[in-house]
C-alpha cells in the first residue's frame, strides 16, 4: 500500500498514517457555526481537508473512506439573529426561526464551497439532531465522576484528566493564565468548561435531568464524532485555534467517556489566513467572504489555487496579485487539458509523492506547471483532477470563443511548444508553429502573459490538426 505521511499534532512529528481499519478510514472535521456568510479564513480547513479527503479516496478506494464534518447550529449568535428577526416582526416561534437561519446559512455555505471545487462530506450532521446522544455522554461523565452539576450548569473537571495539555503542550497552569476563562463561583477549578447550560424561555432548549437547556460547544463534536465514527478513528482536522480549548476539551471529554478508546488517533491543524500580510480583520478594512470574492467575479477555482499554493502548516497571505497570477495559471492549464479525455491519463508519480508527504500542495501544483511546460496534458488533467482543479466544461472564463475544447487545447499546446522552442533556440520550429497557426486561421496575440488567439476567417480545422505533427 502506498505511503502516506501526516504531521500528527499531537506527537509534533510526522508519521506514516496507519488506518485502524483500510476499509473504512475515518476522519472527522470541524465545521462552522452556522450563524453567517462563511469568511474566507473558514475556507481554509474546508480546501485542506478536501484535499486529504480526495488523496485517502485515491489510495483506499472512494468506498472506503468515510469523511464527516458537522454543522454547530446551537448558538448564541444564532439565537440572536432570530430573537432580532422575531423583534423585527417575522413570524414563527424562536425555534422556527432558529432552524430557518441555520438552513440559510447552510445553504450559503455549500453554494459557497461547491464554488471552491470541494467535495461534500460523505456525512454532515447538525448539532440539534445528536442532543440526546449529548445528554447520554454527560450523564456517563458525571457518573464516572469527571463531570458535576452546578446551579443547573453540568461542567467537565479537567483535573479529573491527567492529560488534559497535552494536545496543546500546556499546563492548566498555564492556561488559567493565558486565557479568558469565565469565572464564575459556581466552578471548583477556572478551566472546568461547561457541558451543559440552562436556557431561559426565550431561548432555544431540550429537556434534561439538569432541567431545560442546551449544550455546550465542545460536548457536540464529542457526541458527534462517536455516533458516526466510534470510539476511535483515524484523522480529526481543523484550524489550530481550535487546537484550545475546542480540541483540548474534545480529548478530554471522549477519552473520559469511552477509555477504552483512543479517540482520534492523528489531529492536523490548518494554520491561519492573512489578507495582504495583515491578520482579517473588520476594523482594518481586510475582511471579506468567500461570496464577497466570488462576487467581484474571482472565480472559485482561482480562489482554490491562491490557497492551495501554500503549504497548509504555514500561514497563508491571500493578495490581489496571487489572484491575478492564479487565473493567468489556470486558464493556460484549462486551455490545454481541452485537449485530454477525462480518466485517459494518470496523475503524475510526482504530483501523488507531494500529497503524500504531508499535503505538500505547492509542490503538487509546482509538478503541473512541470506537466503544462512540458505539454503533457493527460497527465496534466489527471493531476489537476486529484487537486480539485478541474471542471467540465472548461470554465466559461478560460474559453476561447468559437473554438471547441479540443481545438483550444490543440491550439495551447501548439503555442506552448512554441514557447519551449524559442528557449531552447530552435528557432526554425518556433517560427514553423507560427506559421502553420496563421496557415489554419488562428490569430495569436501575445501580451505578455497568457496568449489570446482567435479564428480568422479562413480557419481550418483539418489544417490544425495536421500541426500536431510538427516536432
Amino acid at each position: 500500500m502506498t505511503t502516506i505521511k501526516l504531521y500528527n499534532t499531537r506527537t509534533r512529528s510526522k508519521e506514516v498514517f496507519t488506518p485502524i481499519d483500510p476499509d473504512n478510514v475515518r476522519m472527522y472535521v470541524c465545521g462552522p457555526t452556522v450563524y453567517d456568510r462563511a469568511h474566507l479564513g473558514n475556507a481554509r480547513p474546508v480546501l485542506v481537508f478536501d484535499i486529504l479527503n480526495r488523496l485517502l479516496r485515491h489510495i483506499y478506494g472512494d468506498d472506503h473512506v468515510t469523511y464527516v464534518r458537522n454543522f454547530t447550529d446551537v448558538d448564541d449568535k444564532i439565537n440572536a439573529t432570530a430573537l432580532a428577526r422575531k423583534e423585527a416582526g417575522t413570524e414563527g416561534t424562536l425555534e422556527e426561526l432558529v432552524q430557518q437561519r441555520s438552513d440559510e446559512t447552510i445553504d450559503w455555505y455549500h453554494q459557497d464551497m461547491d464554488a471552491l471545487g470541494a467535495l461534500r462530506p460523505d456525512q454532515e450532521p447538525r448539532a440539534t439532531e445528536f442532543i440526546p446522544q449529548m445528554i447520554s455522554m454527560i450523564e456517563g461523565l458525571i457518573a464516572k465522576d469527571h463531570a458535576y452539576e452546578a446551579e443547573g450548569h453540568v461542567l467537565f473537571a479537567v483535573e479529573s484528566y491527567a492529560e488534559y495539555g497535552k494536545l496543546s503542550g500546556r499546563t492548566v497552569d498555564d492556561m488559567i493564565a493565558g486565557a479568558r476563562v469565565e469565572v464564575a463561583p459556581y466552578k471548583r477549578n477556572p478551566m472546568d468548561f461547561v457541558l451543559w447550560k440552562p436556557s431561559s424561555d426565550d431561548l432555544p432548549g431540550w429537556d434534561s435531568p439538569w432541567g431545560r437547556g442546551r449544550p455546550g460547544w465542545h460536548i457536540e463534536c464529542s457526541a458527534m464524532s462517536f455516533e458516526l465514527l466510534g470510539e476511535s478513528f483515524d484523522i480529526h482536522g481543523g484550524g489550530n485555534d481550535l487546537m484550545f480549548p475546542h480540541h483540548e476539551n474534545e480529548i478530554a471529554q471522549s477519552r473520559c467517556a469511552h477509555p477504552s478508546g483512543d479517540f482520534a488517533n492523528v489531529w492536523m491543524h490548518n494554520e491561519m489566513l492573512q489578507v495582504e500580510g495583515k491578520k482579517m480583520s473588520k476594523s482594518l478594512g481586510n475582511f471579506f467572504t468567500v461570496r464577497d470574492l466570488l462576487d467581484q467575479g474571482i472565480p472559485g477555482e482561482v480562489i482554490r489555487f491562491v490557497m492551495l499554493s501554500t503549504h497548509y502548516r504555514k500561514p497563508m497571505d491571500w493578495t490581489a496579485e496571487k489572484a491575478a497570477d492564479a487565473e493567468k495559471t489556470l486558464k493556460k492549464w484549462y486551455r490545454q487539458i481541452g485537449l485530454a479525455v477525462a480518466g485517459s491519463g494518470e496523475v503524475h508519480p510526482q504530483v501523488e509523492n507531494e500529497l503524500r508527504n504531508d499535503l505538500n500542495t505547492h509542490g503538487a501544483l509546482t509538478e503541473c506547471h512541470v506537466l503544462s511546460n512540458a505539454g503533457e496534458v493527460t497527465t496534466l488533467r489527471a493531476s489537476m483532477e486529484l487537486l480539485g482543479l478541474v471542471k467540465d466544461p472548461i470554465p466559461e472564463w478560460a474559453m476561447v470563443s468559437g473554438f471547441t475544447d479540443a481545438e483550444t487545447g490543440l491550439v495551447r499546446t501548439l503555442l506552448q511548444r512554441r514557447d519551449n522552442a524559442r528557449k531552447n533556440k530552435n528557432y526554425d520550429l518556433a517560427d514553423q508553429i507560427r506559421d502553420g497557426l496563421a496557415n489554419a486561421g488562428v490569430v495569436v496575440k501575445d501580451t505578455g502573459g497568457e496568449p489570446n488567439f482567435e479564428k480568422s476567417e479562413k480557419f481550418d480545422a483539418n489544417k490544425l490538426s495536421e500541426l500536431w505533427e510538427v516536432q
